[in-house]
């Protein structure tokens, strides 16, 4: 096996100044090799595969020098991982296991007594591929799930063809679920060819090494840059490797127009357990699966790879629908896309009860994680954005194998049953037990107005910070610049957008869809504010706040309320009005007018909506200064000379004023919008003063 520095299938990103800088720590390299393998997904997913080093310590009690094995621990990345992320193990304690092993009945037990052989004490939990690196003598490990091994491994031949690219250079065994009884068959393969740079784990992925860190990623990037560019050979020699074109994708814009009316369909059938966030993908490598020949054949078939199938299920659902049929047709989409979905989840729940065993967990959300739509592109949902774009990225991986596998031999995946058995392990039960509770706006989707900065930007963090995916809208690009760098893509989406301009919001309402599936929450807190007496107002005065108050309110509230139809998951809409909404006060006559005009509009559409469960409530904040952009404007210096004092002396002015003898900050008009969406969930019509206490505006 030769390699050089040139890699054309892989990135070769090893800095030897950082190496020297590491100053030959082997904790630090192996935590810098690993996270270089999982920067490239070509080489591993997000989440996929495990590295390891061993180093020589001393033991606490004994003071002897000691092997230690440190290890991705369960449920890390490579790609992110940190030494907090690792686990540090006796390697001779794991060797001595062998002795109390009973069988690959009692797999899961092997796993539980990892912890007896825990040499850190800071150590995350031991991963269920553990010992697979332990048994292995070689001081740094890989065990990875590149497209192109994993194609090899999904091969009908794939003992055969891995002979035929490596010859004696490579180990190979067959299929078999991570464990002990697996460890002992990595073992077993390396005595008996002791030659060997690296083993290929059937239907599964790869495992390679060296006696650094260096050596170890040279050799995985040259043991997948050799099978990267033998299937590449293959594939200028085949044509029409998916069976050539069954359906021709829709140009682009059609594309987007079409997912943006099937998204938030697919997400309220998706979300019919479990609120879903959704990713959208039309790539190229997405585009020739779906709309190939062989996709009726391979779709079905399922994935591969364990750690595939973990994150986008059994089988995706294929919508065998026209691609540019009317979907604004509600009759036509009942009887066209939802059958799909009862087959769907008929098919998973026939799966489950077939393969089950007496202790297999409870059956799991029934609805498909992957859709696929020929001609249009792939729809993939999970419990938050992140899971659905990884979700998303496994499946392209998926695809990457089966067009490799299919380009070298055909494509074969692992029984329903070796299957279930890896999505319903207890151990794999157990990770998912030991995740974060979910946050309780987890799922949900929101659309803040007005959210660069004061009242709605302190909106828009507080429900990112409550687990809710937030578009920011405001009137100028310029306010994102400091959140732009605060939050990223799987959390935000930053529009610019004019709410007085119906084409400006239903451009931003699409892009929201394409984004995330659909909206679960509107809060309309676009505003300005103009304090003249009656005769001072102009037309244009009133007009003004009249349309961006009123109309801007309107317009979105009209569009949002649509989806929220068209996705049967209810909704919630928050106004974000004012006191001055029930309050009379003195110059204030355009202001205080296009308020009331909120807030009865807000009671209007509460009566309208709550047949279809669409909650529509008002927030009246009062003299919120301190971070509201509405006073840094003539405003403050109009309300001041009203009240006859200077405008410095506005907070305390307002403070006093109310019975609480409280400044109110945009952080509490926050909390008053998430307690709306959460422990006031069964409230719809309803004005929430958060002013202190103005007895003027006391609802009666």
């Amino acid at each position: 096996m030769k390699f050089n520095n040139k890699y054309k299938f892989v990135n070769f990103l090893w800095d030897k100044k950082k190496e020297t800088g590491f100053k030959k720590n082997q904790i630090d390299l192996f935590l810098y090799r690993s996270n270089l393998l999982g920067s490239d997904l070509r080489i591993t997913n997000f989440g996929g595969g495990n590295t390891s080093c061993k180093t020589v310590e001393e033991d606490p009690i004994t003071k002897n020098k000691v092997n230690v094995m440190w290890i991705k621990g369960s449920g890390g990345d490579i790609g992110t991982l940190k030494r907090d992320g690792i686990s540090g193990l006796y390697v001779d304690k794991i060797h001595e296991l062998k002795k109390v092993y009973k069988g690959i009945d009692y797999e899961d037990d092997m796993v539980k007594l990892l912890n007896h052989c825990i040499y850190d004490l800071d150590s995350k939990a031991p991963s269920i591929d553990t010992a697979l690196h332990a048994l292995l003598p070689f001081k740094h490990i890989d065990h990875l799930h590149p497209d192109a091994l994993i194609s090899i491994a999904a091969s009908k031949d794939s003992k055969a063809i891995t002979e035929d690219i490596w010859g004696d250079e490579m180990g190979w065994v067959p299929w078999q679920r991570p464990g002990f009884d697996l460890a002992l068959n990595l073992e077993r393969c390396l005595k008996n060819n002791p030659n060997i740079k690296g083993i290929v784990l059937g239907g599964h992925g790869v495992f390679t090494w060296g006696e650094n860190s260096y050596q170890c990623y040279i050799n995985s990037l040259n043991v997948i840059e050799i099978a990267s560019k033998f299937i590449e050979l293959k594939k200028k020699k085949k044509k029409n490797i998916f069976g050539g074109v069954k359906v021709t994708k829709l140009s682009n814009k059609k594309r987007n127009e079409q997912a943006v009316k099937v998204f938030p369909i697919l997400r309220g059938l998706c979300s019919s357990e479990n609120r879903m966030v959704g990713h959208y993908s039309d790539s190229n490598v997405v585009m020739e699966f779906i709309n190939s020949n062989k996709l009726k054949k391979l779709a079905p078939m399922g994935t591969s790879c364990p750690d595939h199938f973990l994150r986008t299920k059994i089988k995706p659902l294929v919508l065998n629908i026209p691609k540019d049929i009317d979907l604004s047709d509600k009759k036509l989409v009942s009887k066209k896309i939802e059958p799909l979905f009862k087959k769907y989840r008929k098919d998973y729940r026939e799966y489950y009860e077939n393969c089950k065993k007496g202790n297999s967990p409870k059956i799991r959300d029934s609805n498909p994680v992957v859709i696929l739509y020929p001609g249009v592109g792939m729809f993939t949902f999970a419990k938050n954005k992140q899971t659905s774009r990884i979700a998303s990225e496994f499946y392209i991986n998926a695809i990457n194998v089966m067009r490799g596998a299919e380009t070298i031999s055909s494509y074969t995946s692992l029984s329903r049953q070796e299957a279930f058995n890896i999505e319903y392990w207890l151990l794999e039960e157990a990770k998912l037990k030991r995740q974060p509770a979910e946050k309780p706006l987890s799922g949900k989707v929101s659309l803040v107005t007005g959210a660069g900065g004061g009242i709605g930007k302190a909106i828009s963090e507080k429900l990112i910070k409550e687990g809710a995916n937030v578009i920011f809208v405001d009137i100028s690009d310029d306010n994102f610049k400091d959140l732009k760098n605060k939050y990223n893509s799987d959390q935000a989406l930053f529009c610019k957008c004019d709410v007085t301009k119906s084409d400006n919001i239903e451009n931003t309402i699409n892009k929201s869809i394409l984004k995330f599936g659909g909206l679960d929450i509107i809060i309309n807190s676009a505003g300005l504010a103009i304090s003249k007496s009656i005769q001072n107002t102009t037309e244009k005065d009133w007009d003004k706040l009249q349309r961006i108050l009123v109309k801007g309110q309107f317009l979105f509230s009209k569009l949002a309320s649509k989806l929220f139809k068209i996705q049967n998951l209810g909704g919630d809409i928050v106004n974000i009005v004012s006191k001055n909404g029930i309050s009379s006060g003195p110059n204030n006559v355009g202001y205080g007018t296009a308020k009331a005009a909120q807030l009865h509009m807000s009671r209007l559409m509460a009566t309208e909506l709550a047949e279809f469960n669409i909650k529509v409530n008002s927030l009246n904040p009062d003299g919120v200064i301190i971070g509201s952009k509405i006073w840094k404007g003539s405003w403050a210096e109009e309300r001041a000379k009203s009240h006859g004092i200077k405008v410095s002396q506005l907070p305390e002015f307002y403070a006093k004023r109310n019975l609480l003898n409280q400044i109110i900050k945009p952080e509490d008009i926050a909390n008053g919008v998430f307690a709306l969406l959460t422990s006031l969930n069964k409230s719809t019509g309803n004005i929430i003063n958060i002013d202190g206490g103005i007895p003027q505006a006391f609802v009666r």
